[in-house]
């Protein structure tokens, strides 16, 4: 019951965001009383950061995925980026300023994966690149991992990037692209555009 609890608010979050959904709304969408809803979270803090976990535990899946499918460190750039461009469009852009403002706990959740998985996630992907010759021997993975992590937390605040100005999946594809060939070798470059053209 719990997991279902935290997928169906979820998806309302990702809709409408979370300071705009009440604990009134989650139990009339649910079905069911708000009693049986504290049965389950002590409060809308507890149940944003649950939801908050869950989430990123199965959109890490996803990414995880993509890393064993791909076939070099490219194709699992260009996957993952796939992954976080479906991500993106799904997910109303007051979500991250309302868990940021409102709900510090699972603000912490939200940067502690991004802190330290994705991070570690670009870390080897770089040092995967490096041993197959596609990126640039002279980079170095946790400048440019670090980098990778504050460009996908700076698109989607609001102040740098107003949602009334710009599409985000649009702001994440420039900032995956100017990211992606600031590392290719010769033999990357070729390997990069073709799976530009390809997709």
């Amino acid at each position: 019951m719990e997991d279902k609890i935290l997928k169906e608010v979820g998806e309302m979050f990702m809709t409408y965001g979370v300071r705009s959904v009440s604990m009134d709304d989650i139990a009339r969408h649910l079905g069911i009383s708000k009693k049986t809803l504290y049965q389950y979270f002590k409060d809308k803090n507890e149940l944003v950061e649950k939801g908050t976990e869950r989430h990123l535990r199965l959109q890490q899946k996803e990414y995880d995925e993509a890393t064993k499918q791909a076939a070099n460190a490219i194709e699992e750039l260009y996957l993952v980026s796939k992954c976080l461009r479906k991500h993106v469009s799904e997910l109303n852009p007051s979500l991250i300023f309302d868990l940021k403002k409102f709900h510090a706990s699972a603000w912490n959740v939200f940067l502690d994966y991004e802190h330290i998985t994705v991070f570690e996630s670009l870390k080897d992907n770089l040092e995967r690149g490096k041993k197959e010759g596609l990126y640039r021997e002279g980079i170095n993975t946790n400048v440019l991992a670090k980098l990778r992590v504050e460009q996908v937390h700076m698109s989607f605040d609001p102040h740098v990037f107003p949602k009334d100005e710009f599409d985000f999946a649009h702001v994440h594809m420039q900032m995956f692209d100017h990211y992606v060939y600031g590392l290719l070798t010769a033999k990357g470059l070729k390997l990069y555009e073709k799976y530009k053209q390809e997709n």
